[in-house]
């Protein structure tokens, strides 16, 4: 496609596209890394964090694995696997460093403004659930990670742990619940913010907000890339020239992707899903509740919408949220275009997305069922974790737009993949992330991979393996392999952050 002539506006050494969680961790890493970087942030909307990474917008939960149930799948011998849940609970001590050194080092200041302790729990009913439940928590009790998790089916217990779960329940049901003390509510958009903040008044940073991304090219004269974008605002166009570009803007970054032509992009499609909540109005119930309660997914339903009933701190106020409700647009973000799918589309990644569609049936059927729902639905829903629960005490909220990636696969001719994934350059001048959940809680190791593919001989630098072994004391060593860094490094980063300490069993 011709492209007509502009004048170079800028030639940062790195374009940020998207100021969410992702942009904000990848920018502060290479300012903390490479000082004399230049960086320029370019964001759509006129706040920081708006999209995947605010709070209404985001489960908030901290992933560690503690209570999500889809990271422990039966294998088909009725055994756990506990793998992904090792790692994305290793992942999520390797950000909670990497916060604690920005709060050591006065970067963060406000660190109890986006991280607070909250005991995560997993619920579930019914005999084979609960002997699922067992089996789970036997499973990750073999990993050191999961020190401190408790299992209980007993009704009285289990109503000490979560009154409003357990009231006016059966008291013949066959109910079981684990927990975990050391889990934890953060508030991605709080902290995005907070890193912004900072980021922009160091020297050689320039933050752009109401200015969208048009166009993405490899310059042929300059080498690097160029960026055209416009400021939404003004109407002003301009290009941008760059060494390094990195597209984090959530269920953006796939079109973005797309525009830039590398062959590393091809095959790769979007499937949207939205979601909503119900949000407790009675600050009665709201103070009756102190848990993420996680229970078991339907048949079908995305990552994104296990159900929860969630005590979050938005904004400084304690909120009780449940849900999430999934349902079907063809919006690629919150505030993106109905167009969005359709426009995605390509002859290289048609194939992948039909056959995609074929195998995941029951995903499709899932989400039409959702968006059928009636408010009476819904209720009854929220009732199977609150029984108690009555209409006038909940609001529906719309949440955020995720993009589950879709992928060429050898095999299936095209897989809906559920985690997030690295489309990266062969020379490493540009990088997309896509995907969604765990995403947020494992951005630092998400950014550490990232780096490894487009920064590889600064990252192999005595410099840089210096840094950031100050930035991530574990770095290069396995936490999980490791129970007594792993237990050093949550008492330090507990106690930095404001967490109450660990307690370990013997």
């Amino acid at each position: 496609m011709a492209r007509s002539k502009k004048s170079v506006s800028s030639s940062p050494d790195v374009v940020l596209i998207g100021a969410g969680i992702m942009s904000a961790t990848l920018g502060v890493m290479l300012k903390e890394l490479q000082p004399d970087l230049t960086i320029e942030i370019l964001e759509r909307l006129d706040v920081a964090a708006a999209e995947s990474s605010d709070a209404w917008n985001n489960a908030g939960t901290g992933h560690a694995a503690f209570c999500e149930l889809n990271y422990t799948p039966e294998r088909e011998d009725g055994s756990i696997d506990a793998s992904k849940a090792v790692k994305i609970c290793e992942s999520f001590e390797v950000s909670k460093q990497f916060w604690a050194h920005l709060v050591q080092n006065n970067f963060l200041t406000d660190a109890p403004n986006f991280i607070r302790q909250i005991p995560h729990m997993s619920f579930v009913w019914g005999p084979e659930n609960v002997n699922y439940l067992r089996k789970r928590y036997d499973a990750l009790l073999k990993s050191h990670l999961f020190e401190g998790m408790q299992y209980s089916e007993d009704h009285g217990q289990l109503a000490e742990w979560m009154p409003l779960v357990m009231e006016d329940r059966d008291p013949k049901q066959a109910v079981a619940a684990t927990r975990m003390d050391l889990g934890t509510d953060v508030n991605f958009g709080a902290l995005t913010r907070a890193m912004f903040r900072r980021l922009v008044e160091m020297p050689g940073v320039k933050m752009n907000f109401a200015h969208d991304v048009r166009d993405i090219w490899r310059s042929k004269t300059l080498g690097g890339w160029k960026v055209r974008v416009e400021n939404v605002t003004t109407g002003h166009v301009r290009d941008i020239h760059a060494k390094f570009v990195f597209i984090g803007a959530g269920g953006g970054s796939l079109r973005l992707l797309e525009k830039s032509d590398i062959p590393e992009s091809r095959g790769y499609g979007g499937f949207p899903v939205s979601g909503q909540w119900l949000r407790c109005r009675n600050p009665e119930i709201i103070e009756r509740h102190a848990a993420k309660v996680y229970g078991k997914a339907s048949v079908g339903a995305p990552p994104m919408s296990v159900p929860h009933l969630d005590t979050r701190m938005i904004e400084g106020r304690k909120e009780l949220l449940f849900g999430p409700y999934a349902g079907f647009s063809t919006k690629f973000l919150k505030h993106g275009s109905y167009m969005d799918l359709p426009k995605s589309i390509q002859m290289s990644n048609l194939a992948p997305m039909l056959m995609a569609g074929m195998h995941n049936i029951p995903l499709t059927r899932y989400l039409v069922q959702q968006v059928m729902q009636s408010p009476e639905d819904r209720l009854e829903t929220l009732r199977e974790y609150f029984p108690g629960a009555k209409m006038e005490d909940w609001e529906l909220e719309v949440a955020g737009q995720r993009v589950q990636v879709i992928k060429k696969d050898e095999e299936e001719g095209g897989v809906l993949e559920f985690g997030t994934e690295v489309v990266a350059a062969a020379d490493g001048s540009i990088a997309a992330l896509l995907g969604a959940s765990p995403g947020a809680s494992t951005a630092v190791s998400i950014m550490l991979t990232l780096m490894q593919q487009c920064f590889p001989d600064q990252m192999k630098s005595e410099a840089w393996q210096q840094k950031l072994s100050e930035m991530i004391p574990s770095y290069g060593k396995s936490l999980a392999k490791d129970p007594a860094l792993a237990r050093e490094i949550r008492e330090t980063t507990g106690r930095v952050l404001g967490l109450t300490e660990a307690v370990y069993t013997t």
